[in-house]
């Protein structure tokens, strides 16, 4: 275990295209006793909860991932380029959440041949490995049962897909596990009762909601969210104790207007210095846009960094006026407006391995125009990323030296900055027209999410280079320029550089790459703010003219919030279609060909922080000790005995 900061790794290994970062939380041994152990009941909760989203993802899930980690638990006598491939994949699916990369939603293959595997499989049963096999079954037949997962590229390759071609159904064509023998079709004129909590399935020809609550879908995981939960609470300051007490209770039944009492009561909880997200929030991995996949994370404010970001909170009604929207689409007075940095303890599921840097919630349009949001930045999130990110990746896709030199200086502040304008204004702002009386997720389906990311980054690009960000203190008006020009920079960059982590095929799926791409590639078609430069047989995005950008962003802003506030599907699509979706496959491998030659990472999976609590002989928490792992496997084998313990 490292515990000192003074030797403190961040990058600890690349697995194919996947870095391995260790997530530090600084400042949690400053925390008094009640939050320690406050938080250290949140982190059971958040652990408790990782088994519903690997079943959400697929349906196998957990029976491919409790087969590998026993595999490696006994590995002993395994041949070892067997356990190579083994260990490589097994790496690949934890911090995937199973056989499906998590941005390119695309399966990842197991390079080993049937009789390989099933040799492995058989040592480590004479080793002691237990498979939980079937009265009867051989380890040979579990592995086959299998077989078409780990080899077979045509077998239900992609976990999402909302662009499956012409005349295919968009839930058919994705493997996940949020609906059971259900297509599109189906769905036509039926009204869910629970659209974010509930599997849809088709039993002897009849559409049922299975809900996920107690006594429902997932009752054990739910039942051991719940019994940390409620461990929590008596630890809690009241505003948090209330929302946690709303949870449980939505927890018990499922009901709609549990989870819309929860989310209240979550955004009204302003000033606990801890806190969790912990529930069934984000709808990107479903094709419609309407199921929620499971997330735990936990967390607590980084007071310094925080004094920062609510000044946009302050302000956030300067900023509504000033939006370059009609004005028709502004909300007249903005309310409950929250923002904080914050240090994270423990992200699973949804959330983790692989994070977010910056979150607001709650999702529902209804609640955040009444109630508000809260918006927070994952601060050791953003600062792991930056000390992990290889200097040779800045170096590769710029165009000059100052380029380069403006990204080392500005880069992480630029980032910071624009992440916080996203989820604090970008999220937070904008209402739908008057005669909307459904949700905006209701009239834009499988575009949504692509489409409300858009929003979100555009109002971060707009108001980035806006005057009042130095009037208000969060940039110095003599260095707003450099902040500026590199943030556009970076994010014309990003969206060539983005195409590393799509190797087969030629659409994207992601809804945040979607999102980038569209951006990017409708100002190179619409403005001159971005020259697509080639020397030396490389490809360039650069920047041009950042007034052009930003008059450009505000152009597509009104657009794309027009879009939204009155839920027009075929203008998102059409948007989308034409510069979100498509990408030229031979700029792919160039730009494939430029990251593999540098063996640059694609994407990042971290290891969380470990918590372990210091009891008295009465078994009172004393304390509670944080430190960190800084290795996957031994974290991942950790939550699965967790798992297979209780």
């Amino acid at each position: 275990m490292i515990t000192e900061t003074a030797t403190r790794p961040y990058l600890l290994e690349q697995i194919d295209d996947a870095a391995v970062v260790q997530l530090y939380a600084d400042g949690f041994e400053k925390l008094t006793l009640a939050e320690k152990t406050l938080v250290w009941h949140l982190y059971q909760a958040a652990i408790a909860g990782r088994d519903i989203y690997y079943d959400q993802r697929h349906r196998h899930n957990l029976a491919i991932r409790h087969l590998l980690e026993q595999i490696l638990t006994y590995a002993k006598g395994v041949p070892a380029e067997t356990l190579a491939e083994l260990t490589r994949y097994t790496k690949l699916f934890w911090i995937n959440t199973g056989p499906y990369n998590n941005l390119t939603a695309r399966k990842f293959l197991l390079d080993l041949d049937r009789q390989r595997m099933i040799e492995a499989a058989e040592i480590a049963a004479i080793n002691g490995a237990d498979f939980a096999l079937a009265a009867g079954e051989t380890v040979a037949q579990r592995i086959e049962r299998f077989a078409r997962m780990f080899f077979d590229p045509d077998f239900e390759p992609m976990v999402t897909n909302k662009t499956p071609g012409e005349g295919l159904d968009i839930l058919a064509g994705s493997a996940n596990n949020l609906y059971d023998g259900v297509t599109m079709a189906d769905l036509e004129g039926f009204t869910e009762r629970n659209q974010l909590n509930s599997r849809m399935a088709k039993r002897d020809g009849q559409l049922v909601e299975e809900v996920y609550k107690i006594g429902g879908m997932y009752d054990a995981q739910i039942r051991r969210i719940v019994g940390h939960l409620n461990d929590a609470i008596p630890f809690a300051p009241e505003p948090l104790a209330r929302a946690l007490a709303a949870l449980v209770r939505f927890y018990e039944t499922g009901d709609d207007a549990d989870r819309q009492a929860f989310d209240i009561a979550w955004v009204q909880n302003r000033d606990s210095s801890v806190d969790t997200m912990n529930g069934f929030t984000e709808v990107y991995m479903d094709s419609r846009g309407m199921k929620g996949a499971w997330e735990g994370l936990v967390y607590y404010v980084n007071h310094e960094k925080t004094d920062k970001i609510r000044a946009l909170a302050t302000h956030a009604q300067w900023f509504e006026d000033h939006l370059p929207i009609a004005g028709s689409y502004r909300k007249a007075k903005v309310q409950g407006v929250s923002a904080m940095a914050i240090e994270v303890v423990i992200e699973a599921g949804d959330s983790g391995p692989i994070t977010p840097i910056g979150v607001n919630l709650p999702n529902d349009q209804r609640i955040r125009e009444k109630h508000g949001s809260k918006s927070v930045s994952l601060s050791n999130v953003l600062d792991a990323y930056e000390r992990a990110l290889p200097d040779a990746f800045r170096h590769e896709f710029a165009w000059d030296s100052a380029e380069v030199e403006r990204a080392k200086r500005w880069g992480a502040f630029a980032g910071e900055l624009t992440t916080e304008i996203h989820e604090v204004l970008g999220h937070g702002s904008g209402r739908m027209a008057d005669h909307i009386e459904v949700t905006p997720q209701d009239l834009l389906k499988e575009q949504y999410s692509a489409l409300e990311e858009s929003r979100a980054d555009l109002v971060a690009l707009y108001f980035v280079a806006d005057p009042q960000l130095a009037a208000i203190g969060l940039v110095a008006a003599d260095e707003q320029q450099a902040v500026v020009q590199t943030e556009y920079e970076a994010y014309a960059r990003n969206a060539l550089v983005q195409l590393r982590r799509v190797r087969v095929g030629s659409q994207l799926e992601e809804d945040h790459m979607r999102n980038r791409q569209a951006i990017v590639h409708w100002l190179l078609a619409n403005t001159k703010a971005i020259d697509v430069r080639r020397r030396d047989d490389k490809t360039y995005f650069v920047v041009a003219d950042c007034d052009a950008f930003r008059g450009g962003v505000a152009r597509l802003l009104a657009e794309v919030q027009r879009i939204k506030s009155e839920g027009d599907y075929t203008a998102a699509k059409e948007l989308f279609e034409t510069y979100g979706v498509h990408f030229d496959p031979d700029m792919r491998d160039e730009v494939v060909a430029r990251v593999d030659h540098l063996k640059l990472p694609s994407y990042t999976g971290f290891v969380m922080p470990k918590l372990e609590p210091v009891v008295d002989a009465t078994g009172q928490i004393t304390d509670v000790r944080i430190s960190y792992p800084c290795d996957l496997t031994a974290q991942m084998l950790e939550y699965g005995a967790w798992h297979r313990n209780g």
